[in-house]
């Protein structure tokens, strides 16, 4: 990728869909309501050959104060000063409003390359907004319609010239997004170590106004994210890309998830579909607590999801700085941890302040100890010698008089790591028994906190060995057909 390209305009132009259409991919949330986008979001942009990176931004509007809009426009500002060409949208259909030329005036001032562009642009009844954009001084104005593709070869003619004079730069430069996370076996040995184009994907959830946020902008070291009081400012799931003490991670900061009861808002429910979403592609979920009200019903809800995904789970409870009576609290918190969540038995619960930064250096120690035991293996010969001493200290019941036999245990795949064992009568194995047999796997191998996932398969009689028995005669059976041998 050559150059970034930031599209900023006043709410409700239709930036999320250009975005979207640039990369060719739904990430952005996108509705009638204006003032959806929030934050910056950044992706892959493609125009024929033409590859860069392309930021949404938030809708510009008149307010320089501490309010949610003016922060929302002091970050969009950021992007501009940031990007290598800015697209300037304006709505063809509303007409040239007075606070597009105050922005325009801003954008000449910040950034070099800006180019114009008139939205919804279809029919003639765009003319006049057209020819009207001239007095922007901003050259003229491209005739775009994001939602059905119109403009978007003029956008490339335009761009092409900036591409090619930002031609020298390093790709190495340029940042890596929406990576996939493979359950492919083939992409497991790649995926155990994080590298800049295959970073360690994290998710920080949990309920509205935990600090999410702040949280990941401590990490990275700047303001990257919308913060402040009001409860659920995010609403996109923010993806940004950080070597984090030298590893390369890609952190998503997810929207605030409350009972799906009290979720009425259209926007709302998209947020938490798109937090879903992040929760899916992450390797380690970082389920974010508020320590003044730590596992209320939601925050139970939310690790118990991450578990069902199967991802790695580390429990982070935030605000601890506020915190009087600390080892008090410290020690109530992992009781109602055992007790709650034994689904996630042995996974790690870090202490944290985002507004501070202590305990972050735990909180990473903690990721990464996850991230291995995600990925473990263990040899098949380890799992059978492991499976007869399980047999011995407890063997399995005997429903109806019939014994089962378990014969013998593998690990079908990792992330999270996943077992086989064959035996006879599988449907009729209590769950309490497979649940001894899962405790087991998590303490004789060391996974604390991770799903493990096991299965129960109807092998019958056959026995995995029998067509393997050497075709040469060991030195015993020779021995045991000499005439006479061992004959008293």
């Amino acid at each position: 990728m050559t150059f970034t390209l930031a599209i900023v305009g006043r709410p409700n132009v239709g930036k999320s869909t250009l975005f979207n259409r640039l990369v060719g991919k739904k990430l952005a949330l996108v509705d009638d309501q204006p003032g959806v986008t929030r934050d910056l979001r950044e992706g892959q942009g493609r125009i024929a050959d033409l590859r860069f990176t392309v930021i949404d931004s938030a809708g510009l509007e008149d307010a320089t104060d501490d309010s949610l809009q003016g922060r929302m426009r002091r970050l969009t500002e950021r992007a501009v000063e940031m990007a290598d060409v800015c697209l300037f949208m304006i709505d063809a259909r509303a007409g040239l409003l007075p606070a597009d030329q105050m922005f325009a005036e801003i954008l000449r001032k910040k950034n070099a390359n800006v180019i114009l562009a008139a939205n919804k642009a279809e029919g003639k009844a765009a003319d006049a907004t057209l020819f009207e954009a001239f007095s922007l001084g901003l050259g003229e104005p491209i005739r775009l319609s994001a939602e059905h593709g119109e403009g978007i070869t003029d956008l490339l003619i335009a761009l092409r010239p900036i591409a090619e004079g930002l031609e020298g730069r390093a790709d190495a430069d340029a940042p890596e997004v929406d990576v996939d996370v493979s359950d492919d076996d083939d992409a497991e040995e790649a995926a155990r170590v994080p590298t800049r184009s295959r970073p360690l994907q994290i998710a920080v959830v949990g309920r509205p106004n935990a600090g999410k946020s702040t949280l990941i902008n401590k990490i990275i070291g700047e303001e990257r994210l919308l913060t402040g009081p009001e409860a659920g400012i995010t609403r996109d799931a923010i993806s940004v890309q950080q070597d984090w003490n030298g590893v390369p991670m890609r952190i998503f900061d997810t929207a605030g998830m409350r009972k799906k009861a009290k979720v009425q808002e259209k926007i709302e429910k998209l947020s938490v579909s798109d937090g879903l979403r992040a929760v899916k592609f992450a390797e380690v979920v970082v389920v974010l607590l508020d320590a003044s009200i730590p596992f209320e019903q939601q925050d139970l809800r939310i690790a118990d999801l991450a578990e069902r995904e199967g991802r790695a789970v580390v429990v982070a409870v935030n605000k601890w700085d506020a915190e009087d009576e600390k080892q008090a609290k410290l020690k109530e918190l992992k009781e109602s941890f055992a007790r709650l969540l034994p689904q996630l038995k042995g996974a790690p619960l870090v202490t944290v302040s985002a507004k501070t930064g202590r305990g972050l250096d735990r909180l990473q120690e903690a990721i990464m100890r996850a991230h291995e035991v995600w990925n473990r293996r263990v040899t098949t010969a380890q799992l059978n010698r492991w499976l007869t001493g399980m047999l011995e200290q407890h063997p399995p019941p005997a429903p109806g008089g019939r014994r089962i036999k378990m014969r013998y245990a593998t690990q079908v795949k990792t992330r999270p790591p996943a077992f086989v064992v064959m035996t006879s009568f599988p449907d009729q194995v209590p769950e309490s028994y497979r649940r001894y047999l899962i405790n087991g796997l998590r303490t004789d191998f060391d996974m604390p906190g991770t799903p493990v996932r096991l299965y129960l398969r109807d092998q019958g009689d056959k026995n995995p060995y029998k067509d393997k028995k050497s075709s040469q005669p060991s030195r015993l059976s020779k021995h045991l057909k000499k005439p006479g041998s061992y004959e008293r």
